[in-house]
């Protein structure tokens, strides 16, 4: 059947590949869907699979609504697995091999201007809570961390006395990136003043950032949080919890920063991931030469 190979697949990526859980939760996606597609025209065997059969799975996405993103991921999972599956010698030929991924749009990242950022970040912090997402706010500007390596933070991954923090990135690597002054400022008081009163109700959690009960945040905890703040803020636009990491790296290149430091500060791969932010301060050059220029 073509689901055991599947999870021979699964348990490669989970064990051997150590990745993350929602990396992981995408291939199983991924990889469900056109296993029960095959399976629906009738195959057993994935040596039995040919081109057409990866097309027509393809065209069916396609026919859904599927964006070009999507498409791409779907095609990315599908030739790891078949790789995956000539390593194995479960089949002799990669059927994957010549299907071309779509050419992504790419669309710039929504960014927030350095007055918005100052408006976010001089929200008043008088409690527990509100001195806890004043510093989740700075250490995400200050270090362009993802929302999810912020929210499993541990307090030994902070070492405020050196100024730089600690975290584990996509595929479980490790990077170091620095904290400005304010960043570090806000962190310490928190964890002497409002932390230490959080976790009263959980007095054994290591994790950073707490929520009322002492418990880690949640992804969706810190979502709404930050929905809260930007209203607070007067902010009118939509912000995610990515917007600040995006923001982050636009600042930096802006102010003269070099392209291959902020791809290791962001944890990038590859650096043409980061050069999207190119894109972003060159449009906005542009929208400041049309304002600004008497002749624009």
């Amino acid at each position: 059947m073509l689901k055991y190979a599947l999870e021979d697949f699964f348990h490669f990526l989970r064990v051997e590949r150590g990745l993350s859980d929602n990396t992981l939760n995408s291939y199983q996606r991924d990889l469900t869907a056109y296993e029960q597609h095959l399976t629906k025209l009738g195959y057993n065997e994935w040596n039995d699979i040919t081109r057409n059969e990866i097309m027509r799975f393809l065209y069916e996405l396609k026919d859904n609504g599927k964006s070009t993103a999507t498409m791409s991921r779907h095609i990315s999972s599908i030739r790891s697995f078949h790789q995956f599956l000539i390593r194995e010698r479960i089949a002799e030929t990669d059927p994957s091999l010549h299907i071309e991924t779509p050419k992504k749009e790419r669309k710039l990242p929504d960014t927030l201007s350095q007055e918005e950022v100052d408006k976010l970040l001089n929200i008043p912090a008088t409690t527990s809570l509100s001195l806890r997402n004043k510093a989740m706010l700075e250490l995400l500007y200050a270090t362009g961390l993802r929302v999810s390596e912020m929210i499993t933070l541990k307090l030994e991954d902070l070492h405020l006395t050196m100024g730089f923090v600690q975290c584990m990135g996509k595929g479980s690597k490790e990077r170091i990136v620095p904290l400005g002054d304010t960043a570090n400022h806000v962190l310490d008081k928190y964890i002497e003043t409002a932390r230490k009163e959080l976790v009263k109700k959980n007095k054994q959690e290591t994790t950073l950032f707490l929520n009322q009960h002492g418990r880690p945040l949640s992804r969706q905890g810190f979502w709404k949080i930050l929905k809260g703040l930007t209203m607070e803020a007067g902010i009118h636009k939509t912000i995610t919890p990515h917007t600040l990491r995006h923001s982050f790296a636009t600042h930096l290149l802006e102010n003269g920063a070099d392209l291959r430091i902020v791809q290791e500060m962001l944890g990038h791969a590859d650096i043409s991931t980061t050069q999207i932010y190119t894109h972003v301060t060159k449009a906005r050059l542009k929208d400041i030469y049309q304002s600004y220029h008497p002749r624009a």
